[in-house]
């Protein structure tokens, strides 16, 4: 995913999915491999411009590294918890330990998601872009739809600036609309709305205490079942 060839927020999220089907096949988790795409990306934005422009097939390095961190879990279960960003990832096949421990991590990593969503959430209601910088990943991204009906850009965004920006033009500060947090795909998000209709939704990544990427979604026909 380059910031050329991202034309369109339904191309990353369906390159997205590409990469948790790889997950999921490995590991039949999807907590798991929610990190394990989480982790993929991380890997993307750690390289330069240089680096990531001289990838002729983004898709298939995104896709080639999902499975070289696949393959680093598989063969050490029980490596350090901090090995990847949001804590241990576990396989689905049988390790060591007690057998309730991917449930107590899959509640744990919904609990803390929803801490630093609500965290991303509060900075926006509150019109505070400080400490709405304080809650981004430096190497943050932000994607719009744009919708094709709104005049906003479908170029990702990149670093804490940018993404600040953006989230600040769409979502502070905006005349006779209600920011509020809801459930976006099962964890916690945001929806804004004005006269009772939704106008933007929000969904956000996080590993750590941070989020990563910030997903928005402006098309009004895809907003209907949030009105």
């Amino acid at each position: 995913m380059t910031e050329a060839g991202a034309e369109s927020l339904a191309e990353m999220l369906d390159e997205r999915q590409h990469l948790l089907e790889i997950a999921l096949w490995m590991f039949g988790s999807d907590t798991t491999a929610d990190h394990i795409v989480q982790e993929t990306y991380r890997r993307w934005y750690a390289l330069d411009q240089e680096e990531r422009a001289a990838i002729a097939a983004p898709r298939a390095w995104l896709t080639r590294t999902a499975g070289s961190i696949c393959l680093e879990l598989l063969a050490a279960p029980e490596a350090d918890p901090d090995h990847m960003p949001g804590g241990r990832v576990t396989p689905s096949q049988p390790v060591p330990g007690p057998a309730s421990y991917q449930v107590v991590y899959g509640q744990a990593m919904l609990a803390r998601h929803d801490r630093v969503a609500r965290r991303f959430a509060a900075a926006c209601q509150a019109g505070d872009t400080e400490a709405l910088r304080e809650v981004l990943a430096a190497d943050a991204i932000v994607v719009s739809d744009g919708g094709g009906k709104v005049r906003v850009a479908v170029r990702p965004s990149y670093g804490v600036d940018a993404v600040a920006q953006v989230v600040a033009a769409l979502l502070i500060d905006q005349p006779g609309t209600d920011l509020a947090i809801g459930s976006v795909n099962g964890r916690a998000g945001l929806v804004l709305r004005r006269a009772g209709k939704a106008v933007a939704v929000v969904s956000v990544s996080v590993a750590g205490a941070e989020v990563t990427a910030v997903w928005i979604v402006l098309n009004p026909d895809k907003l209907q079942r949030w009105h």
